[in-house]
């Protein structure tokens, strides 16, 4: 334990431990004191009240607050318990949920006695609170007893000479009782007085407060009060209030808070009488900006009478501009930019950003208020979410400029696009807003650097992949690869953009290939090949080895389809040599998993490609089969995977279709070999040659699973073997008759094969026997004999 993080272990586990049994002996005493309540006498009830009295002088005497605060928990528990008692009636207890109704005399009799004996304390303050909060809880009294107790208290408070301390008490009664709230709030006259008489005055010079600080110390005690007073209150009652404000002389602090109590509708629609009470108010008390802000705080809820629009923002900004301490004016500043997007133009909009601008930028003081400024941003781009008009405000831009905080800079940014991609309905190609949004994203893009997590990483390039698939120029496809060959330079650092971008590219030939119907002219050849070459050049730069293989293959595909024949070579021939490439193991959903199976479903679509890629002139017949085969046969495969033998049957299933007269698909203006050879002999027998090739390691496999441990996955595979023979080879065969008679059997032989499927199995080959030209079914039924497990 000789580290400081140890240390401060010990003192944390301390103090917790020292809490716990201060909490246990305060519950040990609650459960003593009703204890200590079984059949006690009048005198030695008595005797221990006295006795818990002397206890609890000597323990605030001796600074030991917890054993005080323990007799006080015993004491209370003992007064309600002795009242509560005194209920009984023919050993009928009281209900949990009593009413007043429910308690005898004598008990409303003592309760009554013990508000006399608190009426006798002497120090005013301590026998209003402890009368008030026994009156909140008390439910021995009636309601008529209660209400006459109230009144009582409310003439107490104007006792207390401090203004401050009485406006709490104030607020704390109309906690216990908010019917007295109207009758409370009739004091603020006597409060107001009590303010700016010689003997606060007095205090607060020699205590070197200033007055405006000084009232902010009022403003939670009167929001409380007057939000009592017009919690579900009508119209008209803020009309009181209003007048109450105008005897009192507009007094800063109290109109303040009635715009802070009462609904916004009702403040908003009276915007004007509040402005001519705020500007007789005096200046010197409660600043009238304040007032501003809560006035705006008010129409930000609510809309004013329309033709009172324009002249609440001048009467207001004529006050907010000639603020000279930056902070008091961005906090007016910020509620009333929302007023002025709501129910203006650009132009108005335009003019407020302009005045933030100026006040904000000397003396760098924007540093000090980037929460309010990314406040300004949220509200003009929430109600100004066309961008082309967001954008066309001038000095949008500029106040950007003032975030050059990067984290702060980055969120601002990041806050925009979320508006742009929620907002924008269609593509653009509007020149200002492209500007300007590459701007923004590059300042994303650029944010990103070793320690940025993944997930912001991908937090980022999905907005800007947003912004990516939203540009447009329509049938300028050359603008738009221009603006992704930009993007391209811009986004480097973030490898979903680059994979976003190669897709579009993809998907920007396509388009052109549509527009021509299939038959590209020399300008639009010439472009296609610039759109593969495009793809070609950036798939390298990928770190993730399944996505450049995928990419590979897309792209490939795409440039096949535009018949950009040599460039579809060339990116079938980078999938073919980045496979040994592949690592054993790669990270998905940050959990590394094996490989095999990706690599499987890879293979599988390439070789659905392969059977429409015309053999090139110059490298062979079947160069990239054989190629692909030379791959996976020196690729190091796990010792427990029968992924390998999976593939080769994959490349029976691709062989087999080489060997029709028509394949069974193909790309339009494309010709692949089915065409190219017409059938010819020479390259059927080269399919053949590399059949017995595939069959011969398919065969050595199985044949080293032979061991005891591997027996199951042995007869797995031969009846998928035996399954790719009988849908995919020509069973007239001999050879291939027998081969397929041999697996039937191995798949069997030591009791691990599944016989449903295998009789499923047999009874299809008996429905294809009873086809034309089928009779070699027949005989193949005959040989294959199903075992019964014994």
């Amino acid at each position: 334990m000789g580290s400081e993080k140890g240390k401060a272990a010990t003192t944390g586990s301390a103090v917790s431990e020292k809490v716990r049994t201060r909490l246990e002996e305060l519950d040990d005493l609650e459960e003593g004191s009703q204890k200590e309540l079984l059949n006690l006498t009048q005198q030695d009830y008595m005797n221990r009240i006295e006795e818990l009295n002397q206890s609890l002088k000597d323990a605030w005497s001796s600074d030991q607050k917890v054993k005080a605060l323990k007799i006080v928990i015993q004491v209370r528990k003992l007064v309600y318990e002795r009242i509560q008692s005194m209920c009984v009636d023919n050993r009928v207890s009281l209900p949990d949920n009593f009413s007043p109704e429910c308690v005898n005399d004598t008990a409303k009799e003592t309760c009554l006695n013990w508000f006399f004996k608190i009426a006798s304390i002497r120090e005013l303050i301590p026998r209003f609170y402890v009368e008030a909060a026994i009156l909140k809880c008390n439910k021995f009294l009636s309601k008529t007893g209660i209400s006459e107790c109230l009144p009582r208290l409310t003439s107490m408070i104007r006792g207390i000479g401090d203004p401050l301390v009485a406006v709490y008490a104030r607020a704390y009664l109309c906690r216990v009782g908010y019917r007295l709230t109207l009758q409370i709030s009739t004091c603020f006259c006597l409060l107001f007085q009590q303010i700016h008489g010689d003997t606060v005055q007095n205090q607060l010079i020699v205590q070197c407060v200033e007055i405006p600080l000084y009232l902010t110390l009022y403003s939670p005690a009167i929001d409380w009060i007057l939000q009592c007073i017009a919690y579900r209150a009508p119209e008209i009652l803020l009309t009181e209030m209003m007048e109450r404000c105008k005897k009192l002389g507009n007094n800063a602090l109290l109109l303040n808070s009635v715009m802070s109590a009462f609904r916004a509708e009702f403040i908003a629609a009276r915007s004007m009488d509040f402005i001519g009470m705020i500007k007789e108010c005096d200046e010197s008390g409660f600043p009238k900006h304040l007032l501003f802000r809560s006035l705006g705080l008010n129409l930000a809820l609510a809309d004013p009478p329309e033709n009172d629009c324009l002249q609440i923002l001048n009467e207001a900004w004529k006050v907010i501009t000639k603020l000279k301490n930056p902070q008091d004016y961005i906090n007016c500043a910020e509620v009333w930019v929302e007023y002025t997007c709501r129910h203006f133009t650009k132009r108005e909009v335009n003019t407020v950003l302009a005045d933030v601008i100026k006040h904000m930028t000397p003396d760098r003081a924007f540093e000090d208020a980037y929460p309010q400024l990314q406040s300004i941003i949220q509200k003009v781009i929430t109600y100004i979410y066309d961008f082309s008009l967001l954008f066309s405000v001038e000095k949008f831009l500029p106040f950007l400029d003032m975030f050059q905080k990067e984290s702060v800079r980055v969120e601002v940014c990041k806050c925009i696009m979320e508006s742009f991609i929620k907002h924008q309905q269609e593509s653009t190609k509007d020149p200002v807003i492209l500007n300007a949004l590459l701007h923004i994203c590059k300042t994303m893009h650029d944010s990103v650097n070793a320690l940025t997590l993944e997930d912001e990483k991908r937090m980022l390039a999905a907005l800007i992949n947003g912004f990516i698939k939203m540009v447009s120029f329509g049938r300028d496809f050359e603008q738009q690869l221009s603006f992704y060959v930009e993007a391209r330079s811009t986004f480097c650092n973030l490898e979903p953009v680059l994979v976003q971008l190669i897709h579009s590219v993809n998907q920007l030939a396509m388009e052109t290939r549509k527009v021509m119907k299939g038959n590209h002219s020399r300008k639009t050849a010439a472009f296609v090949r610039a759109c593969v070459a495009f793809c070609f050049i950036t798939i390298p730069s990928l770190s993730s080895i399944f996505t450049r293989l995928n990419l590979y293959l897309h792209s490939g595909q795409v440039a096949l389809a535009n018949q950009c024949l040599s460039q579809a070579d060339a990116f079938f021939k980078a999938a073919v040599s980045l496979v040994p490439e592949v690592p054993k193991m790669i990270s998905v959903d940050g959990k590394m998993r094996p490989s095999d199976a990706f690599l499987l479903e890879f293979l599988c679509n390439f070789f659905s490609t392969l059977l429409v890629v015309p053999d090139h002139p110059e490298q062979g017949v079947l160069f990239l089969v054989r190629g692909l085969l030379n791959v996976i046969q020196d690729y190091t495969w796990e010792d427990n995977s029968d992924d390998k033998i999976r593939i080769y049957t994959n490349v029976l299933h691709l062989l087999s279709a080489m060997t029709q007269e028509a394949y069974i698909y193909h790309v339009d203006k494309v010709d692949s070999n089915d065409t190219l050879y017409g059938g010819d002999s020479k390259f059927l027998a080269e399919i053949n040659k590399l059949c017995e090739t595939v069959i011969a390691q398919i065969l050595d496999h199985l044949k080293t699973l032979g061991k005891e441990e591997t027996l199951k996955r042995q007869s797995q595979l031969a009846l998928y073997f035996f399954n790719t023979i009988l849908a995919h080879g020509d069973l007239r065969n001999n050879k291939l008759n027998q081969l397929s008679v041999n697996l039937w059997n191995l798949a069997q032989k030591h009791g691990f094969a599944d016989t449903k499927t295998m009789v499923k199995t047999l009874e299809y080959i008996k429905r294809r026997s009873n086809q034309p030209e089928m009779s070699h079914f027949t005989d193949l039924a005959l040989r294959l004999p199903l075992q019964s497990r014994t």
